[in-house]
């Protein structure tokens, strides 16, 4: 018998026999309504509690690794834990018709360990009940789990959550809270790609990168209606604790995060990643290195772009390097900045597994004064499209110390376009390839004296056509090198203009070489700018090869 028909049955044998009801034999919110799934007793709980219960936290010891799991649960495949399936008849909202959203838990188990306690809200008394795991919330399918293991565990907990919006409930998630802090949201395409974290801890240091874990979350019940869900998250790792508001709006074409955090240092922290995004970047138009493949293209985002605190829109193509790379653009109260995926056409990339024409935008707001810091770009090398290997955030320029408390208050947007765009001219694309000849001709009878790199940056939009009769002035910075073959080409089938120029190695160097061009009209600026990172290849290697020659 399940729990509903227990309290059915207990309240219709209390009302025959004349004994008491189970209200009276209990609490009355010590257990949930009949329709609801929460059966913890119930406590106040509202921002404030939990901002207090993560400062509280914070001067105690961490708790450590997650405890083992079950046998039955540890050793799962991917594929046998991707077969539990969560029961929706026994959804966290599922006792209303006609809701607009709803939310279903995640099983732990194979490489999920943490248990995550759940709790439901009643925002009109404040009040909070836990969810406590049961085996009979899943449905375990094939996947082969023992479900005798876990009968009483009600402290398993579960692994995550993840919310539907009508008319897709119960079959298509658009939100996905799984693993330490990381979530994921969709657009209209209902297409996941990029992922955001909570908190990012020591990324690019000499000490091991930590990864906080949400440990609980409280979930405001909305009313049918409502498209905006409430979800609170107490955040706990070895260096830091963290009190989260997330108020999420699903949208008809994207979701809106809007997120509050309250931080609070165990320890010192070398680096302190806000509002930190993860993606996945093995090739493009710019990069071909790994792309011997039948896609064009393979990346959850093309480029990270930054609006500054100074109102300068700057477009940083990604790259897949050959060697780790770390750089840190400095700023000053930054106005927004993310990893974009822009190129939404289905030619560029050829896929039908991963379909990355689809894949959304990520944007970060801040919504109060971040001060000065840094909007970081890790890029990591790597052979496939398995892994992700690119990693941005704000750092902050402050030192983190032991005792500190900080607020950070931003949205996230994902969508497949930002939510603002500059008026000036923007990039549109980067193309890369062998130089040293004329645009139109390949390397023939006689070959380049001198060895160089061609890039081609396309720019649409803004004033260009109004600028062009007055004169386009690319303006070139390099690090190293020089740029010398400058052409200004109109291309009709973007409607844009494209600026080449060839790099020509100065000397036997291979540090990264850092690019950045905008274009000027009569001494004003007209485009976003522009930056790269080129890896020029060692000085043997600078050279055309004749591949006519038979051997």
């Amino acid at each position: 018998m399940n729990r509903r028909r227990f309290i059915k049955a207990s309240m219709a044998l209390a009302a025959a026999c004349g004994t008491p009801t189970l209200a009276t034999l209990f609490p009355r919110a010590a257990f949930a309504a009949e329709s609801d799934i929460a059966d913890g007793r119930t406590t106040a709980f509202d921002f404030s509690v939990l901002q207090a219960m993560a400062h509280d936290l914070s001067k105690k010891p961490w708790s450590g690794a997650p405890r083992p799991l079950p046998d039955t649960l540890a050793n799962l495949t991917p594929q046998a834990y991707n077969a539990i399936q969560y029961d929706a008849a026994h959804s966290l909202w599922n006792n209303t018709h006609d809701r607009q959203l709803d939310v279903q838990f995640f099983h732990v188990g194979m490489g999920f360990k943490r248990r995550v306690r759940m709790f439901s809200v009643d925002s009109s008394t404040q009040q909070a009940r836990e969810i406590h795991f049961r085996p009979q919330l899943f449905n375990y399918n094939d996947a082969g789990v023992e479900t005798k293991q876990l009968e009483g565990q009600m402290d398993l907990g579960f692994a995550g959550f993840k919310a539907f919006k009508a008319p897709e409930i119960a079959r298509r998630d658009v939100v996905s809270f799984l693993g330490a802090s990381y979530f994921r949201a969709v657009d209209n395409t209902f297409q996941y790609g990029l992922s955001a974290r909570g908190l990012a801890v020591n990324t690019f240091t000499d000490q091991i990168e930590e990864f906080p874990d949400f440990t609980s979350f409280w979930f405001e019940t909305p009313k049918a209606s409502d498209t905006t869900f409430v979800v609170y998250a107490l955040m706990d790792s070895k260096s830091v604790t963290g009190a989260y508001k997330f108020i999420i709006n699903c949208e008809e074409k994207r979701v809106v995060m809007e997120v509050d955090n309250h931080l609070y240092a165990r320890e010192d922290i070398k680096q302190l990643g806000i509002a930190p995004m993860t993606s996945m970047f093995a090739c493009g138009t710019n990069e071909r290195r790994t792309c011997d493949t039948i896609h064009p293209q393979i990346h959850d985002s093309d480029r990270l772009a930054m609006w500054l605190g100074n109102g300068e829109w700057i477009a940083r193509p990604l790259n897949n390097p050959q060697k780790l790379q770390f750089n840190a653009y400095q700023d000053k109260n930054p106005q927004g900045f993310g990893l974009l995926q822009l190129d939404h056409d289905f030619a560029s990339y050829q896929d039908i597994m991963g379909w990355y024409n689809k894949r959304p935008s990520l944007w970060v707001e801040p919504r109060n004064k971040w001060g000065k810091g840094s909007v970081c770009l890790m890029e990591i090398p790597t052979t496939g499209e398995t892994l992700d290997n690119i990693v941005c955030f704000w750092q902050p320029e402050k030192p983190v110390k032991a005792g500190d408390e900080l607020e950070f208050k931003y949205r996230l947007y994902w969508s497949g376009l930002p939510p603002v765009t500059t008026e000036l001219a923007r990039v549109y694309a980067t193309r890369t390839g062998m130089g040293s000849f004329p645009e139109g001709w390949a390397p023939g009878e006689h070959f380049p004296d001198k060895w160089s790199r061609r890039f081609a940056i396309d720019f649409v939009g803004g004033d260009l056509k109004a600028a062009a009769p007055k004169g386009i002035e690319p303006v070139i910075t390099l690090s190293n090198g020089e740029a010398k073959q400058v052409e200004i080409l109109y291309v009709e089938p973007f409607d844009g203009y494209r600026i080449l120029f060839d790099w020509y190695p100065t000397d036997d160097s291979t540090a990264p070489v850092d690019m950045r061009m905008f274009l000027r009209c009569q001494g004003d600026a007209i485009s976003e700018t522009w930056l790269y990172q080129y890896f020029p290849p060692a000085p043997e290697k600078r050279n055309y090869v004749d591949d006519r020659v038979m051997k």
